[in-house]
Formats: C-alpha cells, structure tokens, sequence
C-alpha cells in the first residue's frame, strides 16, 4: 500500500468513527504513520482529503458490487433482488467504515455547495438504487415479482435496508435479528402483495 493509500485508509476510519469536525490532520498522519508534510503534500486541506475519502469510498463500492455481480448468476429476478440484500448487509458489516461514513450528517451538508461531494454520494445511492431496480425489472420479466414501478420500488427497498444498516451502525437494534423478517417483506413486496399481512 503506497503512503497516500495509508492515509486515505487512516482518514477513512478517523472519518467515519469521530466524524468530519472532530478529526484533525494530525491524527489522520499519526494513524498512518506519516508525517504531517506528507499529509498536506497529497491532500492540500482536511475537505480536500475527506473529498478523497468519499471518492475512494464510492470506487469501493461499486468495485465491490461490480466484482459480486460478474461471478454471480441468478436464477430469477427475485432471487437476485434476495442476493442484493444480502451482499448490500453482507458489505455494510464487512466495510462498516463505509457505511458509517455515509451516515454521518457532514457528507450532506457538504454536498450542498460542493458539486463533487455531491456526484460522489449520488454515484453511491444510483449505484445501489440501480441494482435494486435491475432485479426488480428482471424478475418483472421472468414473473418471478409482480407489477410494481422497479425505481420506486427499488428506492424503498434501499431505504428499508440501510436503515436497518444505520439501526445496527447506531447500535439500537441488531439487523441481522430480523434478516428473516426483512427477505419476508421484500418477498411480499416483489410479489406486489401487502407486506404487513
């Protein structure tokens, strides 16, 4: 790992675990080991790291997803709509940096006067609410999930699930205590049935 990647690393989980304000340079070069001088000569200030940092975070995942999605074959577009929900907890609990950096408030309100914080979180969101919307049309087309609109629906189902993610990264509820309850309602939602009955 290059030094650079060492300090995008170090800032990622100084990010993530303490926040964009109550994370100063000097703790990003002291956790990678690098010296200060170092730091500043890759990164200029703490928003520009942080805007490298999001912008690794979102190659992250979509390399992720990408690399999942090439050795994966789904039978239907229900059952690939089962797996994305899986590998979405499956990576949110592997990459919890992640997914606790994306839900922190700053990346946000940064992203409302800043275009490229902006276009990172919505390549991160697309990337996922895609992928939900791909399984929904597929199983539309093999029968497998019934009549519904795939982006809207797909967009529920993100939000569904990463607020499970957001319940397990606040530590208020374990989501892996209702995985099965969670696959449950998705079910009954592809199949465009009432998922509280």
């Amino acid at each position: 790992m290059s030094k650079k990647q060492d300090i995008l690393h170090a800032a990622t989980l100084l990010f993530a675990s303490n926040g964009f304000k109550d994370t100063s340079m000097t703790e990003v070069a002291d956790m990678s080991n690098a010296a200060s001088a170092t730091v500043f000569y890759h990164f200029k200030s703490k928003e520009d790291l942080f805007l490298a940092v999001l912008s690794s975070v979102k190659d992250g995942i979509l390399d992720e997803f990408s690399h999942y999605f090439r050795e994966k074959t789904f039978a239907t577009g229900l059952d690939m709509l089962e797996d994305t929900v899986s590998f979405y907890l499956y990576l949110a609990g592997n990459k919890a940096e992640w997914f606790l950096l994306l839900h922190r408030y700053y990346p946000y309100k940064l992203a409302e006067g800043n275009a490229a914080c902006r276009r990172s979180l919505e390549d991160i969101y697309n990337c996922f609410a895609d992928i939900f919307e791909k399984a929904l049309v597929q199983g539309q087309q093999d029968g497998s999930i019934g009549t519904l609109a795939p982006r809207k629906t797909g967009l529920l189902i993100l939000s569904t699930v990463d607020g499970m993610v957001r319940f397990k990264n606040c530590n208020l509820y374990d989501a892996g205590a209702l995985y099965n309850e969670l696959i449950a309602v998705i079910r009954r939602v592809a199949a465009n049935q009432n998922p509280l009955t």
